[in-house]
């Protein structure tokens, strides 16, 4: 049991880790990290052309952009958090300006099942903010409005209603000077495709159903000053603890930052080796000979060496000079008695008695 329990623990991790390790980007991972070093994020854009259906439209429009003049900043903190770039600039531009002179051309797409808008830029005023701000590449991040065919259930879950509701959704590409899509969100490279709206717009009243004993639910729209709460309704930051940031966006933005961070396995991080330490040649003394002849000791054997050049070149001239002869006596000293040279006569003196 213990064993299929390993093998088990070991599956799911080894699929968490292909899943981390996708690449999520349009081009090679190894080629987004060459080609974009230094990303500049755009402030957050506003569609307000798009298909926002709420009866008070323009009061949505006020509470969306004020809500991403407040927030937009956080994206780029959380960015250089993930410390896949050199640096991360915030784009200090005019939104509805830029917005106005960057799109070319908004769709409406349903792919995989994802309902969203996107978004295509005019190239040569892409490659003229690139060019602007010195960055690589641009994050280019949108709020629009779009209806789309929902099953929405009621909160005990016994009953549904699918019907077409109107939402605001948040989309985001990254594109170098070329206009080249580097990135988008949403993304369809996941294994498992999944996609967060920004705000419900829209609502079935299953509880008025209820209360009038009827089938009938009807699909209504919040109010303005609901939906002005659930926008300045706040969190912690995951950055810095001491900001509050809006929880529509932070949830958004914590997606993003998730399909931005590329895992590393540490496993495969390559080791460093130490290099083998070379043994070091003690230093030669070259009085330690003449030393150990005054002290009337005698050194250790040791293993030859080559004398330095130093000692060489000392030793040398001792070695040629020519040997000292010792001086001549004058008269030849008295040997002990008892003992004789052999050229030696020894007269003896006569005795007398």
């Amino acid at each position: 049991m213990r064993l299929v329990s390993r093998v088990l623990l070991l599956a799911v991790t080894m699929l968490l880790f292909a899943g981390c390790a996708t690449n999520y980007y349009n081009v090679p991972r190894e080629t987004y990290e060459k080609k974009v070093r230094i990303l500049g994020v755009a402030p957050i854009l506003l569609d307000g052309d798009s298909d926002i259906r709420h009866p008070e439209r323009g009061e949505i429009i006020r509470i969306v952009r004020e809500a991403n003049r407040k927030n937009e900043r956080e994206l780029v903190d959380i960015l250089k958090e993930t410390g896949e770039y050199a640096a991360v600039r915030f784009l200090d531009e005019e939104p509805e300006m830029l917005y106005s002179t960057l799109l070319q051309r908004r769709e409406r797409r349903d792919d995989a099942g994802v309902v969203y808008n996107k978004y295509f830029y005019k190239p040569e005023e892409l490659r003229r903010l690139v060019a602007r701000h010195n960055v690589d590449a641009v994050m280019l991040v949108n709020v629009s409005g779009v209806t789309m065919l929902e099953k929405v259930y009621s909160n005990t879950l016994t009953s549904y209603l699918e019907e077409n509701y109107n939402n605001l959704i948040m989309t985001a590409q990254i594109l170098d000077g070329d206009a080249t899509l580097l990135w988008e969100y949403p993304n369809f490279r996941q294994k498992i495709i999944t996609y967060g709206k920004l705000f419900d717009l829209q609502y079935a009243d299953f509880e008025e159903a209820r209360a009038n004993l009827t089938d009938q639910v009807r699909v209504k729209y919040k109010s303005v000053a609901g939906i002005g709460r659930a926008f300045t309704r706040t969190e912690g930051s995951s950055v810095k603890s001491s900001k509050q940031v809006s929880s529509l966006y932070n949830t958004q933005f914590q997606s993003m930052a998730s399909l931005l961070h590329y895992f590393r396995n540490p496993f495969a991080e390559k080791r460093v080796e130490k290099k083998p330490e070379v043994a070091q040649a003690p230093a030669v003394n070259e009085y330690a000979p003449r030393q150990a002849a005054a002290s009337g000791s005698v050194p250790p054997p040791t293993l030859p060496l080559p004398p330095p050049p130093e000692a060489t070149q000392k030793a040398a001239p001792l070695a040629a000079a020519p040997a000292i002869q010792p001086a001549k006596r004058e008269f030849e000293p008295v040997s002990p008695a008892g003992s004789a040279p052999s050229d030696v006569q020894l007269i003896r003196e006569p005795e007398y008695k």
